[in-house]
């Protein structure tokens, strides 16, 4: 792939275009991350008691739990409410959500964790399919197919009128933002050259904070929750009239020449090599110009060539290190909830656990922004899972017994590295999977996260009857995902692979500068011949 690396040089590198381009993705980040946001919101349970029941006893309300001396009609100790329900306080600012509009408590209490599994189930296979479509069809496509179906989802779900339709919606909009995330992410990723691609990445990560954060004031102005999913369609809305041109969210360059589309990358670098200085048809002695490169890939490669994820099967490395990084994201998102309930043992307020965990994931973005460049994904990706295991197993060990200050700072702590695992296996997975199949890829590690989270509605809907245990199988298993970390190969400062073969050839690099340059007892072989023991030279 040296060809292509060469083109990308020549049209200016990471010029005034190209950053403007990167640094234009982040305002899509504030309107992605309230509409993704919302599943909070609508699910919030507010302080509620039944209505008036002479049947039942004089007084003018009963609780929603409550001994009896008679056999219990169900198995939590609750009788139905003959009389209706009455919420004594708007719950997140929204005097009207799904839960008050259809009373979903008592004995319809576990529809609540049922819409949480769904919106869950619809990211987690919006970023397994679209994710594909990215690799075939092109990361503009997927970008803008996924705002059109967010944009009129959103309008649907503002005018439902059954739970059914409700969870129906909910799962395919969930989906088409999730892949509208993972495009744009994608796309950033290969417009930035190796310096700049943690900086823009991260920026895109607190750019998405702010979104979560102006959530809850947009439902204090709407107060009821079909007009705050109307105003997030009009926001995903106002996307496609100015993302939705190619002048501000091109076809990734880097995507057309690795599947071997020239042609249609020529007028993309054409406009970035002049936007950068650069004239694209004369050349220095040195080397040729652009238009002589791109002539010589077109033809090199008259046909595309598409790849599909299940490629990695014939891979040494490849797949493995895919494996490591779901696995990391998996155990990053199941055990949040572990450190929330230590945080919150009783039913928690809905601005406490939500503002901290948007804040947590602000400051997990920034400490990322300062230490993943200087000291290597690796090496900060094996520290964070380092505290998430030490925090998780002294929480399990001794919470009775530490003082409550103690529980405190271990559960900020344990949660501060559950989101650094997440968004840095994220980054890590996008550098380390090929060009040609990335979207695919890093939407497998995304959707293994949301798997992750989707176990904690479950217990949910079970009593809770299985947190403890729960805690204890993510807590193993994130000892065994710090072990599978030494394994990664480091991705800092390189050139993004564009083919599987160059993807294989990321080997495992030791983890201190002092050790030698070589690994020379690789655990597995590499797919080329010699290339077991070759390292690519780090950043």
């Amino acid at each position: 792939m040296e060809h292509e690396a060469r083109v990308l040089r020549l049209a200016g590198g990471f010029g005034r275009a190209r950053c403007l381009l990167a640094a234009a993705s982040w305002l899509p980040c504030v309107a992605l991350g309230l509409a993704l946001g919302s599943e909070l919101l609508l699910t919030a349970l507010p302080a509620h008691h039944c209505g008036s029941d002479p049947a039942r006893a004089p007084s003018t309300c009963l609780p929603l739990s409550y001994p009896e001396s008679v056999p219990r009609a169900g198995s939590d100790g609750a009788r139905p409410c003959s009389r209706g329900w009455y919420y004594a306080q708007p719950a997140a600012d929204l005097l009207r959500s799904p839960v008050t509009q259809r009373n979903l408590v008592c004995e319809d209490g576990w529809k609540v964790p049922l819409e949480q599994v769904d919106h869950l189930l619809g990211r987690l296979l919006g970023c397994a399919l679209l994710g594909l479509g990215c690799d075939w069809f092109g990361r503009r496509a997927v970008f803008v197919g996924s705002l059109v179906l967010a944009t009129g989802l959103g309008v649907g779900e503002a005018l439902v009128a059954s739970f059914p339709a409700l969870l129906t919606l909910r799962l395919l909009r969930g989906g088409a933002l999730a892949g509208a995330s993972l495009a744009l992410y994608v796309a950033r990723l290969e417009l930035c050259d190796p310096p700049n691609r943690l900086a823009f990445s991260m920026g895109a990560g607190l750019f998405s904070v702010v979104g979560t954060l102006l959530l809850p004031g947009l439902a204090l102005l709407a107060q009821d929750w079909q007009l705050l999913q109307g105003l997030s369609a009009l926001a995903t809305g106002l996307l496609l009239l100015f993302w939705g041109f190619p002048a501000m969210f091109p076809e990734s360059p880097c995507w057309l020449l690795a599947t071997g589309q020239p042609a249609r990358a020529r007028r993309i670098l054409w406009h970035f090599a002049k936007a950068s200085g650069v004239d694209p048809e004369n050349s220095t002695e040195e080397e040729s110009s652009l238009a002589m490169e791109l002539d010589v890939l077109c033809a090199g490669h008259p046909q595309p060539r598409h790849h599909s994820v299940l490629e990695l099967r014939h891979t040494h490395v490849t797949w493995r290190n895919a494996l490591i990084l779901g696995f990391s994201s998996l155990i990053s998102g199941g055990i949040r909830a572990s450190f929330l309930h230590s945080l919150v043992p009783s039913e928690p307020s809905f601005y406490w656990p939500y503002f901290l965990a948007a804040g947590l994931e602000a400051a997990a973005t920034v400490f990322l922004l300062l230490t993943a460049d200087l000291w290597g994904r690796r090496s900060v990706l094996l520290l964070s899972t380092l505290v998430l295991v030490l925090a998780s197993q002294l929480l399990l060990a001794g919470a009775q017994y530490l003082p409550s200050w103690m529980v405190l700072f271990l559960s900020v702590l344990g949660l501060l590295a559950s989101q650094t695992v997440s968004a840095l296996s994220s980054l890590f997975s996008a550098e380390i999977f090929p060009t040609v199949i990335r979207g695919a890829g890093l939407g497998l590690v995304l959707g293994a996260g949301f798997l992750g989270q989707a176990a904690v509605p479950l217990t949910t809907m079970h009593g809770r009857h299985g947190f403890f245990l729960q805690h204890v199988l993510f807590a193993s298993f994130a000892l065994l995902a710090l072990l599978c970390v030494l394994l990664l190969p480091e991705s800092r400062g390189r050139t993004l692979p564009q083919s599987l073969q160059e993807a294989d050839r990321l080997c495992r690099s030791p983890l201190l500068r002092g050790c030698p340059r070589q690994d020379l007892l690789p655990l597995l072989p590499a797919s080329l011949p010699g290339a077991g023991t070759q390292l690519a030279q780090e950043g």
